[in-house]
């Protein structure tokens, strides 16, 4: 089974079961509930990544014994829990995801050291980052310790959000574990937005891939500066729907069993300032190093140099934390530039533009961004900019007009898609308060979940290309 919520065998065996499954469990039952989406989450991930499912049992076993030791009175006891928990989630992930990438610099420093071939374990950064925060709100007292090893264990590999996030904190669902009570409104729900998700993943994030691909798997040297912006413009709506689609069905299957976990994007590409791009985007990962690394290390409550370097320690750990390689180091510093050009140098400046320029401001952003992000190495990003900026020779700029009229209905959805219509109808509707408008609020969303379900289905049973870009992470 493929560890893919847009696949077949998901949809058609694995989710049925798991409903069956749990549901006819009594719900005074809570303990025995617990157990089956443990035992389906377990199985969710060894499906996706069989050789390192033991990795996963070993961060639920260190993050366990770190919340107990953490919990202690002993002062030396806490430490220990905590910077054991620390040392080792992140050792793990350190030799799993950047030995390589180290152990290939040092020979370019002419060092003779060996360069390890390791396959990245599906989700360890999302599953690590989650089990440190559980065991750090322990040790600052924002959150209760658990005696039970299964709800930690629950908490760590709950399936929805285990493999691709968004990082759910401990206290976000700390009592719903225990107490949630699920109801047939609140499945509704659940199963509307995963279905939104998903329509949002089969058409648009994937033909927005498909294009995508077809533009950065040419040389930069021979594109057109019309097809290299039209393969930027791709990439960028490909990410956002493909991730923000995989939140929207995490989401979605929380809330089907009781779980509220909150929101990871929020219209990013509105943002009129990069500041405020990442106030939207990827809001679990953009808190958790506030959380935990930046106000820690002093926040904006300090000296410029002292809140320049900060902001600095964020962004590498930013950049590294998608992928251990110099074009994500760069995508951070590209982003600690202008986040510390907004606060110390053109922010004010920036705030009393007309609208519509701060947000070019902020896509032109976005999108540079994206390509350092998407390339597969530093040189192809160079070589892939100048083509933006008409350094190519232009031999393949009649594929503009193929990939813009080919797929102009997929453009013009995506464009309409990113923008918050959503609220501004039901904005719109709720003022009206008529019984017609409180139709539409309620069936509305419903009869179009069941209709990007149809077109879904058929997107699956005639195609291949169905990639998720964050499970790389």
């Amino acid at each position: 089974m493929e560890v893919v919520f847009s696949s077949l065998v998901f949809l058609l065996f694995f989710l049925p079961l798991l409903f069956l499954c749990y549901f006819c469990v009594p719900r005074k039952f809570r303990g025995v509930r617990n157990g089956v989406l443990l035992l389906f989450s377990l199985f969710f991930y060894r499906c996706g990544g069989a050789d390192y499912f033991p990795l996963l049992l070993v961060s639920i076993g260190v993050n366990y014994a770190g919340g107990l030791l953490a919990a202690s009175e002993r002062v030396w006891v806490r430490r220990l829990g905590l910077w054991g928990a620390v040392a080792i989630g992140l050792g793990l992930l350190g030799w799993f995801k950047y030995a390589g990438f180290a152990a290939e610099n040092l020979r370019l420093l002419g060092l003779d050291v060996p360069v390890p071939e390791i396959v990245l374990p599906i989700g360890i950064s999302f599953f690590t980052f989650q089990g440190l925060s559980y065991v750090i709100d322990v040790y600052r007292g924002d959150a209760e310790c658990q005696k039970n090893p299964l709800y930690v264990a629950l908490y760590v590999a709950l399936f929805p959000q285990l493999v691709a996030g968004p990082i759910v904190r401990y206290t976000t669902v700390e009592e719903e574990i225990t107490c949630r009570r699920e109801s047939l409104d609140e499945f509704s729900k659940g199963v509307v937005r995963f279905l939104f998700g998903l329509g949002k993943k089969m058409l648009l994030a994937n033909v927005m891939g498909e294009i995508a691909d077809g533009i950065f798997g040419q040389p930069p040297a021979s594109m057109a500066a019309s097809l290299a912006w039209t393969g930027a413009f791709a990439y960028t709506l490909q990410i956002y729907f493909d991730f923000s689609a995989y939140s929207d069905m995490a989401i979605g299957l929380g809330r089907m069993f009781g779980f509220h976990f909150l929101e990871n994007f929020n219209y990013p590409y509105i943002s009129r300032s990069v500041t405020e791009f990442w106030r939207r985007w990827h809001i679990s990962l953009s808190s958790w190093f506030r959380d935990y690394v930046y106000i820690p290390l002093g926040g904006s409550r300090c000296s410029a140099a002292r809140n320049l370097f900060n902001l600095a320690a964020v962004w590498l750990l930013t950049g590294l934390w998608h992928g251990a390689a110099w074009n994500f180091v760069l995508w951070g510093v590209w982003y600690l530039v202008l986040l510390a050009g907004e606060r110390y140098l053109w922010g004010g400046w920036l705030k009393q533009t007309p609208g519509v320029i701060g947000w070019l401001y902020a896509m032109l952003a976005a999108v540079l961004g994206w390509v350092l992000f998407r390339s597969p190495g530093m040189d192809y990003a160079a070589a892939y900019l100048n083509a933006m900026f008409g350094f190519g020779d232009g031999a393949s700029a009649w594929q503009t007009g193929y990939y813009l009229r080919q797929y102009w209905p997929e453009w013009i959805a995506a464009l309409l898609a990113m923008l918050p219509w959503k609220l501004w109808i039901q904005a719109r509707l709720e003022t009206r308060k008529d019984a017609l408008s409180a139709a539409l609020l309620d069936w509305g969303p419903k009869f179009l979940a069941l209709g990007l379900l149809a077109l879904s289905y058929l997107k699956l049973v005639s195609g291949s290309f169905n990639p998720f870009i964050y499970f790389q992470f």
